[in-house]
């Protein structure tokens, strides 16, 4: 069967193994916070479109990570959830390469994301005075644009070199559809697809981990020569979270790339995969949305005609 091409377009996941009284706990699980992701991501769409006090530079960025977050977990927790249940795991072809390139998107579109955030924060707090002439929503359409197209640009190359590739397995060796889990199906030389996948991960990780990095020494230095407790206080409230959410972006996509190289370890690389889309789109809503003034208060005035009302 390894030696030979299949032509057959229906593949079958491997999935988790799990015992009989966990499938439930596990499934509600999953859909809790799934539910939660979306019910907050949605709310803080809705809360920005239809407000125009928040029609801002930053809540664009604000609308650009939630609606990352729901078509990212959308397309991955639906059919995690469905396999858990389901003794029978199988996938059209073309929808295992759809959910890959949706995911792979998802993070390389994250990483861009916060990279513009960190930047939209350095301005705020460096150079306030030109916050208003230099991120202006004209800008930060542009720099959206440009982290998207750049997302689904490289993604695209990414999944191209392996649909290209002929299959001789038809076994996904993991919970969920990605690129290395499809070129694992062939028996041809993927060398390339390893050059170009090495080259994608550290361009894209290079790239987030340099610019977050100078990023946020500028500011560490700009609040140290100042001495302001008013600029240190607005420095930490806004970068503090980023910078959390980032850290664990990055240390989960970390576990979730390295643990491909170690097969001894399937369950805790599916685990890192999953807790890379759910805990940064589960968390973002919460804290980027409570910790801005703004947004916070219209929240909270929301939430006092409502209980007024009632």
């Amino acid at each position: 069967m390894d030696n030979a091409s299949i032509n057959s377009q229906i593949l079958r996941i491997e999935g988790f193994e799990i015992s009989a009284q966990f499938v439930y706990p596990l499934f509600f699980l999953m859909l809790f916070a799934y539910l939660a992701l979306v019910v907050s991501n949605i709310g803080v769409l809705v809360l920005i479109i239809t407000e125009r006090g928040l029609h801002q530079p930053m809540y664009l960025l604000f609308c650009n990570l939630s609606v990352n977050d729901l078509i990212g977990n959308t397309v991955l927790m639906p059919r995690l959830m469905s396999d858990v249940v389901s003794p029978e795991r199988y996938i059209s072809y073309s929808q295992c390469v759809l959910q890959a390139f949706c995911s792979h998107t998802f993070g390389s579109a994250s990483h861009l994301i916060l990279i513009i955030m960190a930047l939209d924060r350095y301005v705020a707090i460096c150079h306030p005075l030109r916050y208003p002439s230099l991120m202006t929503t004209r800008t930060v359409v542009k720099l959206s644009a440009t982290a998207w197209g750049a997302s689904l640009f490289l993604v695209s190359v990414l999944l191209g070199l392996t649909i290209r590739l002929s299959r001789c397995r038809s076994t996904i060796l993991n919970a969920y559809c990605d690129n290395a889990s499809l070129f694992k199906l062939s028996c041809e030389d993927v060398t390339v697809n390893n050059i170009y996948g090495l080259f994608f991960t550290v361009v894209l990780f290079a790239s987030s981990m340099g610019s977050i990095a100078v990023t946020y020494f500028r500011i560490a230095v700009i609040c140290w020569t100042r001495k302001s407790k008013e600029l240190n206080s607005k420095a930490a409230q806004t970068c503090a979270s980023h910078l959390v959410l980032y850290l664990i972006m990055l240390w989960t996509g970390f576990l979730t790339i390295i643990l491909h190289r170690f097969p001894n370890y399937p369950d805790l690389r599916k685990l890192a995969y999953i807790l890379f889309h759910v805990v940064p789109a589960n968390l973002n809503p919460i804290i980027y949305g409570l910790q801005t003034k703004t947004l916070r208060k219209k929240i909270v005035q929301i939430f006092k005609t409502k209980v007024t009302q009632s």
